[in-house]
């Protein structure tokens, strides 16, 4: 039985099809879900990702399915009804991935017990039937025993609510995974070059070059969906070199430290820091990740970096709340993301007060362009984006199938100590792998637990195609410990090579690619100054 998701097998179904009904650009979480609902419902789609699955923002989240509790003390109650439905849709479609996490908020003021235990209230009621469970006030002997690192004076006690926790590539590459079993051709590794425009200037396609082959394609159809995040205005400067700026990039940095510094099961969520903005302190993944920033930049890149002041914001803040102190030396990962954020009219609007809601953009060419939203709302926003398609009579009206649909690997997992289990389903042919090459249930470092078998599996059957794609984002390695990423990449090198029959060239480039990547996930090598 052919593989559906070798290469050979999506690139050999291009030349199958005259017209596809939808195609779709970007492959990150929005992109991904955009293409998932338009195949669901039965349209011809195609999506080009011009690197990987979740390469941008996508990967670099705080890790959270969440309602945004910050929103709610903006008054935005639209927007947080919204994401906890969807947040409650997630936990039942991919059980695997998205986890039940207690967080707490530790009281260092008299009255902040009662404020937010009103607050979290509403929070929770606004969840309705799919609330995570009821948010609960506890003592100071209670915070201290559940926080053990929690620096103790001058604290009251804390409150107890439940959000959502998940693995954000993980989740992107099972929804490429979906999106393939409903039809879809997905292709990462393949840049939209250009759009196609007829006479009188309405989008009639694109232009794309596959980048390993550097093969020229030409894909019709009316229906061209932009879902490229931060690179919104390179493909709206396509259709029209003069167009106005639609998006501003705004920055997120996370530091990652052993889970000594937060060795419970619990997380804590810091309201209001220096800056105004909520900060977590969140367990992931054997390891605890702590962020976010929020700067805004004039430009944006692949690799973001993070500046000097967002890490000693970052290790100064957390350091306010522990008795066991954070040092740049006990940092493991760093990583930078980039928001798509609504460009202000003015400058007046500030990072945090521009809307996380998601806007459904159409151009006079008839080019459809989504911008904005969070992971949490990823199905809602692609609902929203084919629908709106459907309204421009742009395709037959279907409905949405989305909303109970399982994602590839859903299984309820009650264990998380095998770090296997993010694969929910496929953890199976995992096993049948290492059963049939025993040497591949070897791991390929000491301090993470990832094996080699894993490799093989993200090859084959995720569409993993460099080191990169591996390490960063089908096992989150290098996000955990970017040292220890540096040091497997010869192994995995050699992996892939065998795999996909490349040369001693082709392994010799990956290995200083992914070498000078991961040196900016160190912290003695990522920082800029301004």
């Amino acid at each position: 039985m052919a593989n559906i998701f070798a290469r050979e097998h999506l690139t050999g179904q291009l030349s199958q099809t005259k017209k596809w009904d939808v195609i779709v650009i970007g492959g990150g979480a929005t992109g991904l879900g955009v293409a998932l609902d338009s195949a669901t419902r039965g349209y011809k789609t195609l999506l080009l990702e011009q690197v990987d699955y979740a390469k941008g923002t996508s990967s670099r989240s705080t890790k959270l399915v969440h309602g945004g509790v910050r929103y709610l003390a903006q008054g935005d109650i639209d927007l947080v009804k919204e994401a906890l439905y969807e947040r409650g849709l997630l936990a039942q479609n991919a059980p695997h991935l998205v986890k039940n996490q207690n967080f707490i908020i530790p009281n260092y003021r008299w009255w902040e017990g009662i404020y937010y235990t009103i607050g979290l209230k509403a929070y929770d009621f606004l969840a309705g039937k799919l609330s995570l469970g009821k948010s609960k006030h506890i003592n100071k002997t209670k915070t201290t025993e559940r926080l053990s690192t929690l620096r103790q004076k001058g604290l009251y006690g804390g409150v107890v609510y439940k959000d959502g926790q998940f693995d954000d590539s993980r989740l992107a590459t099972n929804i490429a995974q979906t999106a393939i079993e409903n039809g879809a051709t997905l292709l990462n590794h393949f840049k939209v070059t250009d759009l196609l425009q007829n006479d009188t200037g309405k989008i009639i396609g694109v232009e794309a070059k596959d980048t390993e082959t550097d093969a020229h394609y030409t894909f019709s159809s009316d229906v061209v969906i932009n879902a490229t995040g931060v690179f919104t205005d390179e493909i709206l400067r396509m259709e029209n070199a003069e167009a106005k700026k639609s998006v501003v990039p705004s920055q997120g940095v996370h530091l990652v430290f052993d889970k000594s510094f937060l060795p419970g099961d619990d997380a804590i969520m810091i309201p209001k820091t220096s800056d105004g903005r909520v900060l977590f302190a969140v367990p992931w993944h054997d390891k605890v990740l702590v962020g976010t920033t929020d700067t805004n930049l004039d430009d944006h890149s692949l690799e973001p970096q993070a500046q000097e002041q967002e890490i000693e914001f970052i290790l100064q803040t957390f350091n306010n709340y522990l008795n066991k102190k954070v040092t740049r030396a006990d940092v493991r990962s760093i990583f930078a993301g980039l928001r798509p954020l609504a460009a202000p009219k003015d400058d007046s609007e500030k990072t945090k007060e521009i809307s996380r809601s998601h806007k459904v953009i159409v151009s006079e060419t008839g080019l459809i362009t989504i911008t904005g939203g969070k992971w949490t709302t990823y199905r809602r926003m692609a609902q929203d984006t084919i629908n709106k398609a459907i309204s421009l009579k742009k395709l037959p009206k279907k409905a949405c199938e989305t909303a109970h649909l399982a994602i590839h690997g859903a299984t309820p997992t009650e264990d998380r100590t095998n770090h296997l289990y993010i694969y929910g389903s496929d953890q199976k042919g995992i096993a049948s792998l290492i059963k049939e090459q025993p040497e591949l249930g070897e791991k390929l470092h000491e301090r993470l637990p990832f094996l080699k078998a894993e490799v093989i599996w993200a090859v084959r059957y995720e569409m993993a195609r460099t080191v990169e794609d591996v390490l960063a984002r089908r096992v989150r390695a290098l996000f955990l410990d970017a040292a220890a990423a540096r040091e497997m990449t010869a192994e995995v090198a050699r992996l892939i090579a065998a795999e996909l029959n490349r040369d001693e060239a082709w392994k010799l480039n990956q290995i200083e690619e992914f070498t000078k990547l991961a040196n900016h996930y160190c912290i003695e090598g990522n920082t800029v100054t301004v």
